[in-house]
This record gives structure tokens, sequence and C-alpha cells, in this order.
């Protein structure tokens, strides 16, 4: 950034007027666009994140604040290294009684929720002031109008999306600003100018603490119960991606088993996208989930007991890998216009009869839909335990260490419950159930 844009330079301080120059040259390049006036869109902030870092201004002359410049050009740099797909899109909203919850006016603090608010508001004179008073302007330093998506099904379904890089940095912000506004609410903690906790022997620093399998075994439905869950999940870092913090319990639906602690961006890309209870649209992200990410998802998936003694996963994720990887030869493919080469044509998608109780009635249905040589066209019908020995198979070559904890004769520490484990693999109906 060339030095003119920095005036008044005083102690390594700048003024916001400055910091947002120099923000918005710094960021000029990224893959995620910044807004224009992340400092000066507010009168007087006490900070203002940029990323996922919070950087403090403090007084300099009279009522003018002022910022370090080390530190906008720190996270300029944080979030310059950011890829962004703008196909990967997670939804923020609208969800259930989104408006029922309470948030500090002028923060990031449920961001989610704030956006909802915003956006479903009605246009009437009283609630828009009052809208204009409270909006945000921007999202951490990020324009997120530019990036978000509107959705519609039918008339007046609507849904709104941002892309998943976007949304990690922004629940890496929220946290960020939780952990400031408590530290700034007790005296006894120290906070650095660019927004880090000091170190000192009086004051340790609190940071998220990685997931080591304290919850292995435990009931989703008696662990959800308990007081102050949330509070700890809070304290983890997400057990998948490793680089937000945690906000979810992830859980087997099928056994009932806690997983680990996820953040809100795994735990929606994690999720079985049903167009129906026994239909689900096999979409391009299972390719990280199968391909690119295998090494994290695997792993994860087969902290259940249940999963991990059968050697599978859950019917919907089995129905989606027999769909994108068993039958991935079957898939016809077109060549697009002006272009070389051949791509698969059409979209996946998977639906099944019985259940996983009765392994020899289920039946996997593949077909694709939209395809030019005919809709609705039926790549492949496969019995469960075929698919669950096709699995097995490629789970060995895929992940051998996975694959080598897992199996009827890996239940060693199993814990104690209500609804026991049955190691009944030969026989019909609840086996493992």
């Amino acid at each position: 950034m060339p030095e003119r844009v920095i005036q008044g330079r005083k102690g390594g301080l700048i003024s916001l007027g400055a910091a947002d120059a120099l923000w918005a040259g710094l960021t000029s390049e990224s893959g995620v666009p910044t807004a224009a006036a992340a400092f000066t869109c507010s009168p007087a902030p006490e900070y203002v994140l940029l990323g996922g870092r919070v950087v403090a201004t403090m007084k300099a002359d009279g009522d003018q604040r002022s910022v370090p410049e080390a530190a906008v050009r720190r996270a300029a740099a944080e979030l310059n290294a950011v890829g962004m797909d703008r196909r990967d899109l997670v939804r923020i909203g609208p969800f259930r009684g989104v408006l029922k919850r309470e948030y500090r006016e002028g923060t990031l603090l449920r961001w989610r929720e704030r956006i909802a608010g915003e956006l479903q508001e009605p246009g009437s004179p009283d609630r828009t002031s009052r809208r204009e008073r409270g909006r945000l302007p921007h999202l951490a330093g990020i324009d997120w109008r530019r990036i978000l998506v509107e959705q519609t099904q039918g008339r007046e379904a609507r849904s709104w999306w941002l892309p998943r890089a976007v949304v990690r940095l922004l629940d890496a912000a929220e946290h960020a600003e939780r952990q400031w506004l408590q530290a700034t609410q007790q005296p006894s903690e120290a906070v650095t100018a660019d927004g880090r906790e000091a170190t000192s022997p009086d004051c340790p620093t609190t940071t998220l603490r990685a997931y080591g399998g304290e919850l292995k075994g435990q009931l989703y439905a008696v662990l959800s119960r308990k007081p102050g869950i949330s509070g700890k999940v809070a304290g983890w870092i997400c057990a998948v991606c490793r680089t937000a913090p945690a906000a979810v319990l992830d859980h087997c639906h099928e056994h009932g088993y806690v997983r680990a602690p996820v953040c809100h961006s795994c735990n929606t890309l994690e999720r079985p996208d049903h167009l129906y209870s026994k239909d689900i649209r096999v979409a391009g992200r299972y390719t990280r989930l199968f391909d690119t990410d295998s090494a994290d998802w695997l792993p994860h998936w087969h902290r259940c007991p249940g999963c991990r003694a059968r050697t599978t996963l859950p019917l919907p994720h089995l129905a989606a890998w027999t769909a994108h990887i068993a039958c991935r030869s079957l898939r016809p493919t077109h060549r697009p216009r002006g272009s070389r080469g051949r791509t698969p044509c059409g979209v996946l998608r998977v639906s099944w009869t019985g259940s996983h109780n009765a392994p020899r009635s289920c039946l996997l249905i593949i077909v694709v839909d939209c395809c030019p040589s005919g809709e609705h066209r039926v790549l492949a019908r496969v019995p469960y335990r075929e698919a669950a020995e096709r699995f097995r198979i490629w789970l060995a070559e895929t992940a051998p260490d996975v694959a080598a904890a897992a199996g009827p004769d890996r239940l060693d520490g199993l814990p104690i419950q209500s609804r026991p484990v049955i190691v009944d693999t030969s026989g019909e109906g609840m086996a493992l159930f």
C-alpha cells in the first residue's frame, strides 16, 4: 500500500479514514469482497471486526479515534489468503424463530439473525427508519450484500445463502467478538491493541481447545439436555475443519451417538440434501465429503460406535456414496457446446425402499433427472447389503486406518446404554441395534 495513503501516522496509529483507505487498497484483489467504509460507517467505534480479527480503536486527539496500522495489515493479509467458491453455498436463513432472540445493537453477534431480520422486516416508514439505525452496513469488513444469494421456491418461500468460506469467516469473527466483549467486561483480563489477548502469569489466554474425544460414546438425546452443554461446545474448535469455533453437536441419527462438536458450516455440509424422507439429491458437495476431504469426514462419521461396528454409514450417507462413487461409471455424459471433452449430464438423485432395520429388503435406486437421453433415467438398483459391502471395500482402500478400527470385532470399550448394540450381522432385522 503506498505510504501517501497513510496520513496522520503517529506512533504506528492511523486515523479511521486512513484505515478505511488502507483496508480497501490491501483487499482490492481479494476473493472476498470487502466494504469501503469498514471503520467510518458508525460513529467512533471501540473496535472493528476485520475477518476473524478484532481491531481495537483508541482515542488520539480529543474525540478522534485511531487504529494500529499493523493490525489492519495483518487482518488484510489473513483475508487475502481465504479462497472462496461462490458455488459452494450455505443457507443462512430464514429459520424459525430467528427474530425471537435478543442481540446487542451494533455488534456482529448472531449475524444470521441480524441478516434475516433486516431482509424480512416489512418496509413501513417506522420500521424502515429503525432498521436504518441498526442495519449492518458490513459484516466483519465484508460486503455481504454483493455475495448474498436469494433463492425462491414457489410464490412466497425465500431463502438466503452465502459462500461457505464467508460463513466460516463470520463464525470466527462472531467468536472473536464474543471473546473481546467478555475480556473488556473483566478488568483482570488484558487485551492487546489488535484484538489478541495478552499473555501474562496473571492473565491466561482464552483459546479454543482441540476436541479429544471427551464425548465419545455418549447419546445425543441425553447429552443435549444437560445444562451448560452449549457453552462447553463453544469452547472447542470444530473437530472436522479445525479452523472455526464449534457451535453444534453432530450426531448419528440412526444410532443416536454424539460424533463431535462441529461448526455450522461443517454441520451443513455433512447434512444430506433430502428432497423427501427417502429421497436425496446428490449435489456437488459430495465430492468434498467422499473425495477431496474424505480423510477428515470418514474418521468423523466412524466416531459413532454403531457405524464403526457395522463398517458402514448412516443410510442417507451410504445412499449418496453409492450414487456418487460406486455408480460413477454408469452416469451418462454429453459434449458441451463449443468445448471439448465430455461432462456428466443431469442431476443425480437416489431414493430407497425399506429401511436399514431390514437390510435384506432395503433397495437403493439411483437415477439421473433432467438427462437429455431420457429424463428420470434409472442408472442402477443396488441392494443395501451390496452397497454396504462395496463401501467396506472402498473404505479399506481409501482410509485403511479407519477400516482397521471398524467391524463387529472392534467393540471393546463400547458404552453401556439403554439400547444395547447386539452383534448379529448374519441375521435379519435389528442387526447391531
